[in-house]
């Protein structure tokens, strides 16, 4: 009887791309500049993302934002968060540049959802800061993953990316999946005083890289 071998790690990654696949694309014209939109799926309902590229991508260094969807700022103009200013900072930079991509992710609230994040609201109305509401509903302060996100660039051909964010946990996980971040570009537009809680609890206990809120 022939005796079983493992798999070697080449063929695991392998496998495991398999899983993951460009289901729709089109042209999406925005105030921004042109993009191409993609839908990206993996395995189950929680790996999934849009991807807006700019330019070619395949192969080159582009300018990347990993953005984690905000109904209530993205969407609905909170000024509880910088959510929908870094959105929109995000989108007109990529426009800049000759080659960039924006992954929009559903992790919702740091990746509790949209209803534990309304909780998690109503908690911080009775004075908690983010850390703590996220905290006091049984969760981590922040549940997001970004292994997925790495799997996605590497699914458009991309090995090494600019990353615009302040979040270093986000380039140590991408770095971590096999994506070198050759330059971390700060992302920190203009933000309202609404927000300067949020954001002290982001460089405080999060460990952004925010120089001043």
């Amino acid at each position: 009887m022939p005796r079983k071998t493992r798999p070697s790690a080449r063929a695991s990654r392998k496998k495991k791309n398999s899983d993951i696949r460009i289901i729709a694309r089109a042209k999406l014209p925005t105030k921004f500049g042109p993009f191409e939109i993609l839908g990206i799926e993996g395995k189950n309902e929680r790996e999934s993302a849009v991807a807006l590229v700019r330019g070619s991508i395949r192969g080159k260094t582009p300018l990347v934002r990993i953005h984690s969807q905000c109904l209530t700022g993205d969407v609905l103009s909170s000024q509880r968060c910088d959510c929908r200013a870094q959105l929109e900072l995000s989108l007109r930079r990529i426009s800049g540049v000759p080659s960039g991509i924006l992954l929009y992710l559903p992790q919702e609230g740091r990746g509790i959802g949209l209803m534990n994040k309304l909780r998690a609201y109503e908690l911080q109305d009775q004075g908690m800061d983010t850390v703590e509401a996220n905290e006091e509903l049984g969760f981590a302060a922040d549940t997001r993953d970004y292994g997925f996100s790495a799997e996605a660039l590497q699914l458009l051909g991309v090995k090494r990316v600019r990353l615009l964010s302040n979040n270093p946990d986000k380039v140590q996980q991408l770095e971590a999946a096999g994506i070198r971040v050759v330059e971390r570009v700060p992302c920190r537009p203009r933000t309202s005083r609404v927000s300067r809680a949020y954001m002290e609890t982001k460089r405080t206990k999060l460990g952004h890289l925010l120089d001043h809120v």
